[in-house]
């Protein structure tokens, strides 16, 4: 009886920092219905894409599944479906990111069959080793292609939507590693060197910088922007970076902090319903945070210029 309470009592104990833990974490609170408001959501077949879809589908609102693959598409979307009684209407889209080609027919289809848009959640993304170079379709490097060239495309070809359909709100997921990030408006690309850089950090800085940018150029139009850090998410964004060791390694770490992608995805849903939010800000825990990065005017300017730039040039 003693050794089974020996053992019992440090299991008690962990289990119960972890709730501590996760006590901190915020969970969106309101109840706020979507009634026929039309979203589109980047990358919802799986991840906290999916868990977003599947909370703002229960506040009936329409919502475009906009995902590289369209039968993971429509198998979430059936899922969605069993777990949600009422949901809005679900629509499968096909959306490479990858591919700016595929962004802008996106987009051209989307306007031919719909003429109003309230919420665009710019959440797909991918990570890759620092080893690697991976590149997009266009030719890019493939967390800059995706993560910010992809979402900065899509966003401006349906600010019109977006205005018309005001008040809108767009949602870039980034992440508090945007704090590592360094960007260089010369190199945007990254082509002349990749030492010790931190490709996917840099990325999410451009999503906050382009957060920043967006909110001063669409002041006073009725659309508010957010940047939103979810977390350490249990997720399959980093399946490529991850080796068996990893696991061993981060396992006692990750039991303590790492979110699931319910959890995850609670300050995105609140950016997305919640009115009153601060346009331009990053959110996280769903309140405000505060970034340690010293962001910049002149490379949120530059980095938007130079974005159009590339794309002018590629499509």
């Amino acid at each position: 009886m003693l050794k089974a309470g020996l053992f019992i009592l440090p299991v008690l104990i962990i289990y119960g920092i972890r709730k501590y833990i996760e006590s901190k974490w915020s969970n969106c609170k309101n109840k706020i219905k979507l009634d026929g408001k039309l979203i589109i959501i980047t990358g919802a077949n799986s991840g906290i894409g999916f868990e977003v879809a599947k909370d703002l589908a229960a506040r009936n609102a329409n919502i475009i599944l906009a995902c590289r693959n369209i039968n993971a598409a429509e198998e979430a979307i059936q899922n969605i479906k069993e777990k949600v009684s009422h949901a809005g209407t679900l629509i499968p889209m096909e959306l490479d990111l990858a591919s700016l080609e595929s962004v802008k027919n996106f987009a051209e289809k989307f306007k031919r069959n719909h003429k109003e848009l309230h919420v665009l959640i710019n959440n797909a993304g991918v990570s890759y080793p620092k080893s690697e170079r991976k590149v997009t379709k266009d030719c890019l490097e493939i967390h800059f292609g995706v993560n910010h060239l992809g979402h900065f495309y899509l966003t401006n070809l349906l600010l019109d939507l977006l205005e018309k359909s005001k008040p809108s709100k767009v949602v870039f997921v980034s992440s508090k590693l945007h704090e590592k990030g360094k960007l260089n408006t010369e190199d945007l690309n990254s082509e002349w060197s990749m030492e010790k850089v931190n490709l996917y950090s840099n990325s999410k800085l451009a999503n906050a910088y382009t957060v920043k940018e967006l909110a001063l150029r669409t002041k006073n139009k009725g659309i508010d922007v957010f940047a939103v850090c979810p977390g350490w998410i249990y997720t399959n964004l980093f399946r490529h970076s991850i080796k068996w060791y990893h696991y061993i390694l981060v396992s006692p770490i990750a039991f303590f902090f790492m979110r699931s992608a319910k959890q995850g995805a609670q300050t995105i849903i609140y950016c997305a319903t919640e009115p009153g939010l601060e346009s331009g800000m990053i959110y996280r825990d769903c309140k405000m945070y505060e970034s340690s990065h010293p962001f910049d005017p002149k490379v949120s300017t530059e980095l938007w210029s130079k974005s159009e730039e590339i794309i002018k040039q590629k499509i």
